[in-house]
């Protein structure tokens, strides 16, 4: 009877050792596919944090020197700022034409086939996922800023704008002696956008949309060029995922 017992009892010992044995693999199965997830959401991170610092290096040293009178900004997102909309357009009083001033045109034939080169430089042939034109004007007074005809007004104004510098960019020889396949790339992801004045600048040219500071009216009235990186669109993916 006891041997029966003693039976018993090491049959169980080694169920339960076979057990745990099973639940170690699944733990460390699972620590490894955990590690594993780590390790890609870190290359992930360092890819963007490599590309976007490269662009932005590649930026600041060819523009850094050479367009000091048109003072544009260059900054870590990806973005070149050129301020002070009436300094770039002609002032027209009874039309929405939009004319480029012969400074800005100056500026856009120095600052096009630098911008060019940056951008469809092979490294970055399958780093970058959009370039944007962006329009953006300021608020004429105070009591138009949800006046929603007024806006939808500008919407149109700040979209005329960046197409007109698109448009000029493209008649310029720097575009037009590109290969077929860069032009195609610059079809695929080069975009104008008229933003109004939904994205101003405040007096410490941030947001005002997160301040809430007074306006900067030559700072908000503006063309910006922005550099969008692939990057971001898979860690936008990596953070979906994280939902599900």
């Amino acid at each position: 009877m006891k041997e029966s017992s003693d039976n018993n009892w090491i049959s169980f010992s080694d169920i339960m050792t076979v057990l745990m044995i099973i639940f170690l693999f699944i733990s460390i199965s699972y620590m490894m596919q955990v590690k594993k997830e780590q390790d890609k959401r870190d290359e992930v991170f360092e890819n963007y944090k490599k590309t976007r610092s490269q662009i932005y290096n590649d930026l600041d040293s060819t523009f850094s020197k050479g367009f000091e009178k048109w003072n544009i900004e260059i900054e870590p997102d990806l973005s070149i700022k050129i301020s002070d909309a009436n300094a770039l357009f002609e002032a027209q009083l009874y039309t929405d034409e939009v004319i480029l001033k012969e400074n800005f045109k100056d500026f856009l034939s120095q600052f096009a086939p630098r911008f060019l080169t940056i951008i469809l430089n092979p490294k970055y042939q399958d780093k970058i996922s959009e370039i944007r034109i962006e329009g953006h004007t300021s608020i004429s007074k105070p009591e138009n800023e949800f006046n929603s005809k007024y806006y939808q007004h500008m919407v149109v104004l700040s979209q005329k704008r960046s197409n007109k510098v698109l448009e000029y960019m493209m008649s310029l020889s720097s575009y037009i002696n590109l290969t077929d396949t860069d032009k195609n790339r610059l079809r695929f992801f080069l975009t104008s956008n008229g933003l109004a004045f939904g994205r101003s600048l405040d007096i410490d040219n941030n947001y005002k949309f997160y301040s809430n500071k007074k306006i900067n009216k030559e700072k908000s009235m503006r063309v910006e060029f922005k550099i969008v990186t692939n990057s971001e669109d898979v860690i936008n993916k990596w953070f979906e995922n994280l939902k599900k």
